[in-house]
């Protein structure tokens, strides 16, 4: 175990510096300069030049890029060039909500994909695995503005169940984590019943058959314990995209999340906050990797930690 945490997280810090690295040079290919926006269309070139110096920029990017990191293994993100706040609080300020969408996106998920994967393979070829592949590949299909706007139009102003948006309640919760389960979940079903099938094809499930078991319990004991490995896999990959936020879906619902504040700084070419969003979300996906590959063994002993 301590092998393997140990190297796992020598990649994770590689893998880390490679994500900085990248996202670094992508921020300053950027078309728009940040220094201008900041100063304003009517600053004179003497303002431009004075705010550049102040905020460093004025350096060669290798040096840029060796102050960051200087100041990223101190805790350091950096500030906001607009809010003139620290990145790390501004993260920390929204880390909430995210972590709050984060959670019952993926209970939606695993609600909707697990009863729908299993069903569809234990009625393969059937009308109702055909019905079920349909619905999830319109799931995965509908873009999540689309589905968003209807939902709101449904239940927020057609029926009004839920409020239009904003944070603070689980009422506030409930649409756009469902908006954003609706997508994983066909995904969540997809895979399900791929793992499921094969499973269900192996020795020991006849074996289980011809034992007398209820076919309920050869395919909630036997084969789920199976055929659920890659879906919990996927939570993981999962957990580190939600980190950095859901955009499209936090601007739809006014969510205040990571997502919508990578957004607006995209906007305003903020880049020590898009720089801190991107390294939050492969924060997220190491770790969401991590808990993946330590939790699978306790679910099926023969997969070893290597």
């Amino acid at each position: 175990m301590l092998v393997f945490l140990a190297k796992r997280l020598s990649q994770a810090i590689l893998i880390l510096i490679g994500v900085t690295l990248i996202t670094f040079c992508l921020s300053f290919l950027m078309p728009a300069d940040p220094v201008r926006m900041l100063a304003g269309r009517s600053a004179t070139q003497a303002t431009v030049e004075s705010i550049r110096k102040e905020l460093g920029l004025d350096k060669p990017l290798p040096i840029q890029y060796l102050k960051y990191i200087s100041r990223l293994v101190q805790g350091d993100l950096g500030r906001s060039y607009k809010q003139k706040t620290q990145v790390s609080e501004l993260i920390m300020s929204r880390l909430p909500a995210t972590l709050l969408l984060m959670a019952g996106t993926i209970f939606f998920e695993l609600l909707i994909g697990l009863p729908a994967g299993i069903l569809a393979a234990t009625k393969r070829g059937r009308a109702a695995d055909n019905w079920i592949m349909a619905l999830s590949f319109a799931g995965v299909s509908v873009p999540q503005f689309v589905l968003g706007l209807l939902l709101l139009y449904l239940f927020a102003h057609i029926i009004p169940i839920f409020p239009l948006g904003g944070y603070g309640s689980l009422k506030h919760l409930i649409l756009p984590a469902l908006t954003l389960g609706i997508s994983g979940g066909g995904w969540y079903s997809r895979m399900m019943r791929s793992s499921m099938v094969d499973v269900l094809r192996q020795d020991f499930i006849r074996t289980a058959r011809s034992k007398g078991l209820t076919e309920r319990s050869v395919v909630l004991v036997h084969a789920l314990r199976n055929a659920i490995l890659p879906v919990i896999a996927m939570i993981g990959l999962d957990i580190g995209i939600f980190m950095a936020g859901a955009v499209v879906v936090e601007s739809v619902y006014g969510w205040p999340g990571i997502g919508q504040m990578a957004w607006q700084a995209i906007q305003m070419v903020d880049i020590p906050i898009i720089m801190g969003a991107t390294l939050v979300a492969a924060v997220g996906i190491v770790l969401g990797n991590l808990l993946a590959d330590l939790v699978i063994p306790f679910i099926d002993p023969r997969v070893y930690l290597r």
